[in-house]
C-alpha cells in the first residue's frame, strides 16, 4: 500500500444527505450509508495523498484514535470492494 493515493472510483460518489443527516457514497444502482468517520477518512482520498499523509492528517485531527492500524485497513476493504482505485 506504499506510496498508493487513494481516490474515489470514477462511478462513486461521496454525497452529504442533509435530510437524513448523513453521508452515502451513491454508486451505479446502489447506495452505501456510510457510519462513524468513513466519510471524513474519504474526503482525504483526493488521489494526491499517500495513505501515509491521510493516516498523519487524521492523527491529528483525532488523537488518541487508532488510526495508524484501522485507516489502512479501512482503505483496503474500500479498494476491494471496487470503491477505490
Amino acid at each position: 500500500m506504499t506510496g498508493w493515493r487513494p481516490t474515489l472510483a470514477r462511478s462513486v460518489v461521496l454525497r452529504r444527505d442533509r435530510f437524513r443527516r448523513t453521508d452515502l457514497l451513491v454508486l451505479p444502482e446502489r447506495v452505501v450509508v456510510l457510519s462513524g468517520r468513513a466519510a471524513d477518512v474519504l474526503r482525504l482520498c483526493d488521489g494526491h495523498r499517500q495513505v501515509g499523509e491521510i493516516v498523519d492528517e487524521l492523527t491529528e485531527r483525532f488523537p488518541g484514535a487508532p488510526v495508524a492500524d484501522e485507516v489502512p485497513r479501512f482503505l483496503n476493504r474500500v479498494r476491494e470492494e471496487g470503491w477505490l482505485r
